[in-house]
């Protein structure tokens, strides 16, 4: 999920783990609804880390494993200390003291230990340098190579939902925009850069997002619409977002 500030990201998150209360509609998680009373026995195999890790600071990680052991009935201790030899994470040294990026990479080690089917991320990376994000699409990468595994993340960073998403969702100003899928729309959309002349000449139902400029018009345009004589270039995640977010409309 990818959207601006308020969109209702985090409201979605909040929904689908029943922390809110819905007005109307239906959610359904891992086959079960989630207002159903089951549901609770589901939340067992989702693994959900926040936009801040929230650890007693007195704790190092092995406390804190012993903690959510009590929590989760399928937690694994193997399991979890192999996460922390694999993201460089000291046993004995206490929470307070952990760095941003060791902080996010406790609460992911955490939360992949209890051996989930779906792992949920809110703005889990936000914050993190380069090296430590491609270090944790790493673990998801891993994580989701069993079939029967799957990640919700919400994410600004564009260039990492490209690497690891498979579908994507934008949801601008409350209101779905669009989900499909990512290889999908890449190809779907092109950057077309012409006069303001050429611009009037173009078919209105291939335009799906403007920018006038001193110098032209730049305009994200439907592939299959626009003649094989214009010249074209690629677009990433990020430049489609942007004009969506602008005024244009997927269809």
């Amino acid at each position: 999920m990818i959207g601006e500030n308020g969109a209702g990201k985090s409201t979605t998150i909040k929904l689908i783990m029943n922390a809110i209360k819905k007005d109307e509609g239906e959610i359904s998680v891992l086959g079960c609804k989630s207002d159903d009373q089951n549901f609770v026995k589901i939340k067992e195999d989702i693994g959900i880390v926040l936009d801040e890790a929230y650890f007693p600071e007195t704790l190092n990680a092995l406390k804190i494993g012993k903690v959510m052991k009590l929590a989760y009935q399928n937690w694994d201790d193997e399991c979890y200390r192999n996460y922390l030899n694999q993201l460089s994470l000291p046993e004995n040294k206490s929470f307070k003291e952990f760095s941003r990026g060791m902080k996010m990479k406790l609460a992911i080690a955490t939360a992949l230990s209890h051996r989930p089917r779906l792992l949920v991320l809110d703005e889990a990376t936000s914050g993190l340098d380069p090296i430590i994000r491609d270090e944790l699409l790493d673990v998801f990468n891993d994580f989701t190579r069993d079939e029967t595994h799957s990640i919700l993340i919400s994410s600004h960073i564009t260039s990492d939902l490209e690497k690891i998403c498979d579908y994507v969702a934008f949801i601008h100003e409350g209101r779905l925009v669009f989900q499909e899928e990512k290889d999908r729309l890449l190809e779907k959309y092109v950057l077309l850069k012409m006069t303001e002349k050429d611009f009037a000449a173009l078919n209105e139902e291939a335009v799906k997002g403007v920018k006038h400029g001193t110098y032209g018009v730049e305009v994200l345009a439907l592939r299959e619409q626009i003649p094989s004589t214009f010249v074209t270039e690629r677009l990433n995640l990020e430049d489609i977002i942007l004009f969506l977010a602008k005024g244009g409309t997927a269809k």
